[in-house]
């Protein structure tokens, strides 16, 4: 332990001049990026014209000719690359505008640490500027077999003391079944992603999914929108979905279904994905200025009063029509960098909608909506003007973000 904190200071201070990796949009990539071949740009093409604007590679780049390519691509159509660099000479890869990066590692355990961060110093010193791409493991990994740590907090507070990352990154894939509802768990890496990121004022991304494999069903579009707005809920400054392309044949993938086949063919989650990355970004300007103050989970089985638990938020109360089902929420609390204060309100169900009651602690005069489908400032809309109090609908799985004057 003594070893890998002298390490970490002594990187520390060698990098102190080097510029550091800058996120400058709103981060919507993929898992699997497709084959690089004769139909390489009408894919390329396939990919922005579904709102995406990262490519992680690895899969159809993953030779020196491939990622020069792929960069081509991506420089072409506005979409920045994490290149997947290994065995390869980094001088022969293209500096070019799309490169944000280097994919180093995927879901490496504790013991692990110390060489990575070796290596991303390297990366910085040769590439300034450049992210070196690191994915955690999610918190049903098995401590000592896999995340080599007690426990998930402690997992990732080594990974960001030691390495020194720029990007704080995970995937966490929950499990939507009649008998069996892993979300909760979800939200838990998500409190641990936000609590890091903060102390280190970095970044989160995280994968979440988007195909049947292994044990879990193929989501839904509001299951897909749930993992989706939870996670933004917590602050995340990147979504990463899994899978793009559907991987190859055997092992957990016997059923495809990706949001491109291996055939190329659009699934239903192409359509799916391009309405949710359309919002991603229009919301993304203002997200990216957002810094997360607080969360806070509206429980149907917590009989505690919403008003005491949202304690210190820009939503003081929420309430519900007699006729509609108890009140399952997230509420992310967030200040933005001109001093408002935000506030994203996400439904928990992804089976039905939901009509909460909202008490703003401003003026609902002074309080505005980030429109998903404009990414415009716009007035809030009651809901139900005809219901004492203002009401906003939440589809399943949906959330929306308010903007609220600063705190006096």
């Amino acid at each position: 332990m003594v070893t890998a904190m002298l390490l970490t200071l002594m990187m520390n201070a060698a990098s102190e001049d080097i510029p550091r990796f800058e996120q400058d949009r709103f981060a919507i990539g993929f898992w699997v990026d497709p084959p690089m071949d004769e139909r390489a740009d009408e894919r390329y093409k396939e990919i922005t014209d579904a709102g995406f604007n990262l490519v992680l590679g690895g899969f159809g780049a993953n030779t020196e000719e491939t990622i020069a390519q792929q960069l081509e691509l991506c420089e072409k159509y506005d979409m920045k690359a994490l290149v997947l660099y290994r065995g390869m000479d980094l001088d022969a890869i293209p500096d070019s505008d799309a490169l944000w990066g280097f994919m180093v590692r995927d879901e490496p355990g504790a013991p692990e640490f110390p060489d990575l961060a070796e290596e991303v110093q390297a990366l910085r010193e040769s590439h300034p500027g450049k992210l070196a791409y690191i994915n955690l493991f999610p918190n049903y990994a098995s401590p000592w077999g896999q995340l080599g740590a007690e426990n998930y907090d402690e997992y990732v507070r080594l990974f960001v003391e030691q390495t020194d990352i720029d990007v704080l990154s995970m995937d966490h894939y929950p499990i939507f079944k009649p008998d069996h509802d892993t979300r909760d768990n979800y939200i838990l890496d998500l409190d641990v992603m936000r609590k890091y990121s903060l102390e280190a004022d970095i970044p989160f991304w995280n994968f979440f999914n988007i195909m049947p494999y292994g044990p879990h069903t193929d989501p839904t579009e509001a299951q897909v929108r749930w993992q989706v707005f939870s996670s933004l809920t917590y602050g995340a400054k990147g979504v990463l979905y899994f899978c793009y392309y559907t991987p190859g044949p055997g092992g957990e993938f016997p059923k495809g279904g990706a949001i491109i086949t291996r055939d190329d063919r659009r699934t239903r989650h192409y359509y799916e994905a391009r309405r949710l990355n359309e919002q991603l970004n229009n919301l993304g300007p203002t997200l990216m200025q957002l810094t997360s103050t607080g969360v806070y989970r509206i429980d149907p089985e917590d009989d505690t009063p919403p008003s005491e638990i949202l304690e210190g938020a820009p939503i003081v109360d929420l309430k519900r029509d007699d006729v509609d089902p108890q009140l399952n929420l997230l509420v992310g609390a967030f200040e933005h960098e001109d001093g408002r204060r935000a506030v994203m309100l996400s439904n928990y169900e992804f089976a039905f909608s939901s009509w909460p009651t909202v008490v703003f602690d401003a003026p609902v005069e002074e309080v505005r909506e980030i429109d998903k489908w404009s990414g415009e400032e716009i007035p809030v809309y009651d809901d139900s003007p005809d219901l004492e109090g203002l009401q906003i609908s939440l589809t399943d799985g949906e959330g929306r973000l308010f903007l609220l004057p600063a705190k006096e």
